[in-house]
C-alpha cells in the first residue's frame, strides 16, 4: 500500500480523552520528521506505534532528512496553536520550513506530527500523519511544510 491520506491518530484521542498521556497541545515542543513511500501509516495503530522511531516510523531508510537542513527527527512546529471556536477544536502551527535555503530531500511523500516534549507513557508519541499528495523533492533549496488553512488537525464536535 503506502501513503494515501492525512489522519490524526485515534490513539492520541483516547489517550487524551482518558488521560493516558499529559500531552499539552498547547504548550509542547512537537516536530515534523518526513517519509518516503515505503511504509503504510495506519490512524488505528497502539500509542506505541504512532510515536517517531517505532512502528512504521522505525523503518530503516524511510526518513528523509539530509542532515543538516531538515534533521532527522524532524524540524519543529512553531507559532503552535491549540484553540476552540463553536464546535470545532483546532491545532495549528506556522508553515515549517528547512532549517536553511541549501536542503537536498528526494522522494518525501509525507510527514509524521509527533509530541517531542512526553517521554511517559510513550516517549514521542505520534499526534498525525500528513500525505502530501505524491513525491516531493528539493535540490539546494528550501523545503517548507504548508499547513492547511483549517489548522494542522481540526476535529468537529
Amino acid at each position: 500500500m503506502a501513503w494515501s491520506a492525512s489522519k490524526i491518530f485515534l490513539a492520541l484521542v483516547e489517550d487524551t480523552l482518558e488521560n493516558t498521556t499529559a500531552m499539552d497541545l498547547n504548550a509542547d515542543t512537537f516536530k515534523a520528521a518526513l517519509y518516503d513511500n515505503d511504509i503504510t501509516p495506519d490512524q488505528t495503530v497502539a500509542s506505541a506505534s504512532t510515536a517517531y522511531n517505532a512502528g512504521v516510523w522505525a523503518i530503516a531508510g524511510n526518513e528523509v532528512s539530509d542532515g543538516t537542513e531538515w534533521d532527522a527527527g524532524g524540524e519543529p512546529l512553531t507559532a503552535v496553536t491549540s484553540t476552540r471556536a463553536a464546535n470545532v477544536y483546532t491545532f495549528d502551527a506556522a508553515d515549517t520550513p528547512s532549517g536553511g535555503s541549501s536542503a537536498t530531500l528526494a522522494a518525501v511523500f509525507g510527514c509524521l506530527v509527533y509530541d517531542d516534549t512526553i517521554t511517559t507513557p510513550v516517549a514521542d508519541q505520534g499526534v498525525s500523519f500528513h500525505y502530501f499528495g505524491g513525491t516531493n523533492s528539493v535540490t539546494d533549496g528550501s523545503f517548507t511544510i504548508i499547513w492547511n488553512a483549517a489548522g494542522v488537525l481540526t476535529i468537529t464536535l
